[in-house]
């Protein structure tokens, strides 16, 4: 018998006939199948039980696929199978069972299909989809209303990134004017968002707290608040760290990883408590944002010294938040707060300023006199 590389072996003890010189091998009929039209028919080779399967547990199988799904691919992917998974694809309840990790764009791929899917997924019903679609368009394509009526419906969803979202609008009065900030109302959503379990939420109230903004002020409360965040924050980046198996060090304190291993930057605020863990992972939304102004060239915060040639204000800019991990943008002048040491800083929300003076402010925070001087003295330098 002979195989496909065109070697002979024996079949039952017997010899097979040595082939002729020059003879093609014929094959029958019922192996190759039937030709029709120059082209090779493929024969059945049984039912199709797919079309046995009924449509209601077709679509419930599909919709646990959406929500494991770890990418758009994986998603999508499936509506390439067959006109039938095409037509199940479509139903609402697939898109609102998307995952997180299925919804997670980058800004680098934008366009109007995405934007479409987006759109797709939020009218289902997707919580997660409207608040990354509304912090696009927010604060990325400049549509203020259409915005904020999707991260209203996030938040009346119980969202808790929508809630403290919008706890920040309120705080600096974004796509209005300075006069429509509404403190009160930034409180009453952090303290919501923070009931829920968002680190940032609850950070953001704590300082609230001690300072008095937008709720009666009371120090030992938002310190505890404070101190809380931190534990959970720590909890979160475990618990993420034991289910990746990537940090091998995960389970050791600070003093024992000297600072992190393999260079790998710690969570800033967990030095509080002498643990040394990778930051955590930023938000599908707020990576989007960064690398959307990245990509166009916005920086985060101006050098000091272009601070200080334009009189330390950028009239005519708007500005990033200062921590790298927010990716929000003015939107009007002087909307964030400022660092009140060197004023080259800026800051969308005090969980921000926290996170960032820990994380790389404080090695660069400079007394603003100072630096003035210093330009100053650099101008006057070359006339000399």
């Amino acid at each position: 018998m002979r195989t496909r590389s065109g070697s002979l072996y024996t079949c039952g003890g017997v010899e097979p006939a040595a082939p002729v010189a020059g003879q093609k091998r014929k094959r029958s009929p019922a192996a190759a199948g039937e030709v029709c039209g120059g082209r090779r028919k493929r024969q059945a080779s049984g039912p199709d039980y797919l079309d046995g399967i009924p449509d209601d547990l077709v679509l419930s199988i599909f919709s646990k696929l959406a929500a494991s799904a770890n990418s758009p691919s994986d998603l999508l992917s499936v509506h390439l199978t067959c006109k039938r998974l095409n037509g199940l694809g479509q139903q609402d309840m697939v898109f609102a069972k998307a995952s997180p990790a299925s919804l997670a764009v980058k800004a680098a791929a934008w366009s109007e299909p995405v934007q479409r899917f987006l759109k797709r997924c939020a009218d289902a019903g997707n919580l997660e989809a409207c608040y990354i679609l509304v912090q696009i368009r927010f604060y990325c394509l400049g549509s203020r209303s259409g915005g904020a009526a999707l991260l209203a419906k996030a938040a009346v969803g119980g969202h808790p990134a929508a809630l403290y979202s919008l706890a920040v609008i309120q705080f600096n009065g974004s796509g209005g004017a300075k006069t429509d900030r509404d403190l009160r109302a930034g409180a009453a959503l952090c303290a919501r968002s923070a009931a829920l379990g968002h680190v940032d939420a609850l950070r953001e109230l704590g300082h609230c707290l001690q300072d008095g903004y937008g709720v009666r002020r009371d120090p030992a409360e938002g310190r505890r608040l404070l101190v809380a965040a931190n534990a959970r924050e720590l909890s979160l980046a475990l618990a993420a760290a034991a289910a990746s198996a990537t940090y091998p060090f995960a389970s050791l304190p600070i003093s024992a990883v000297a600072g992190g291993a393999g260079g790998v930057s710690s969570s800033p605020l967990l030095s509080d408590f002498g643990w040394s863990l990778p930051e955590a992972e930023p938000h599908t939304a707020n990576q989007f944002m960064s690398d959307w102004w990245a990509s166009r060239g916005v920086q985060a915060c101006a050098k000091k010294t272009d601070a200080a040639a334009t009189g330390g204000d950028g009239e005519g800019e708007l500005r990033l938040c200062s921590h790298m991990r927010c990716g929000r943008k003015e939107t009007r002048r002087h909307e964030f707060r400022r660092c009140s040491v060197c004023g080259a800083a800026n800051y969308c929300s005090r969980a921000c300023q926290a996170l960032d003076w820990k994380r790389a402010h404080k090695a660069q925070c400079v007394p603003m006199d100072r630096w003035l001087v210093g330009a100053a003295a650099n101008a006057a330098a070359p006339q000399q």
